[in-house]
């Protein structure tokens, strides 16, 4: 009875393994997404960023960390950035695509205010199967970006590499909005402030005026003046376009 037993356990742990490999938890979920939108805006994931952007204890994200390195979700080199594994990346990229279909679906069809629907996304990406993902699609329509501009992977659109920080344009600039940076999208108030100015993805606006020494872009549309502080500008990507094209 022995041997079979521990055969039997043995089995029983190795099923048990590769549940947890195939369904991450919600928490590893979550870094996964973080991970990637941080990486996605070109800035080196360390465990203090991520820490401030998730708003838990550096010992909590340093724990989790070392979770996911023994699944394989991710490395951490020598300079002690977090890097996606090829395993991480894939199940980041599910959760990035599942996270923007759902905004998508909560101001396309469910209607809510274009500020809200970061933060409401949250609280049922989760729950999205590959079945129901399938059909939110064809709803929808197949669209390629979120409401903030964000490419929504596996649409066969990826960000574009003329895109620029909003604060790195020059007066007499015609600048279209390419799309908001996600760490903007988690403050709530920053959205409401771009959705009353219309700092919109896809408005086109001209830059007026720059104050280097107010730290202040003015931006103009027709007759209406939009002033956009540096730190405010950073957290809006844009393409600079010819009038008129």
């Amino acid at each position: 009875m022995g041997a079979p037993c521990a055969t039997w356990c043995m089995s029983l742990l190795d099923e048990d393994k590769r549940k947890s490999r195939e369904q991450p938890s919600k928490t590893i979920e979550d870094y996964l997404l973080n991970i990637y939108t941080l990486s996605g805006e070109g800035r080196p994931v360390i465990a203090a960023r991520l820490a401030e952007t998730m708003q838990v204890a550096p010992p909590t994200v340093t724990a989790t960390l070392q979770r996911m390195v023994r699944r394989d979700l991710i490395s951490i080199n020598e300079h002690r950035e977090v890097l996606l594994t090829q395993t991480g990346h894939g199940e980041a990229e599910t959760m990035v695509r599942r996270h923007r279909l759902a905004e998508r679906l909560l101001i396309d069809i469910l209607g809510l205010d274009w500020a809200d629907v970061h933060e409401e996304a949250h609280r049922f990406e989760h729950a999205i199967s590959p079945r129901v993902e399938e059909r939110i699609l064809a709803v929808l329509g197949h669209p390629t970006t979120c409401p903030h501009g964000s490419p929504i992977p596996g649409s066969g659109v990826s960000q574009r590499s003329d895109a620029i920080r909003l604060e790195t344009v020059s007066p007499g600039d015609h600048l279209v909005v390419e799309r908001i940076s996600e760490e903007a999208e988690n403050d709530r108030e920053l959205l409401a402030y771009f959705q009353r100015s219309a700092l919109l993805p896809g408005r086109e606006f001209d830059v007026a005026e720059l104050e280097p020494y107010n730290s202040l872009i003015v931006l103009r549309n027709g007759g209406d003046a939009i002033p956009v502080s540096m730190h405010v500008a950073h957290q809006i990507w844009v393409r600079k376009r010819l009038a008129g094209t």
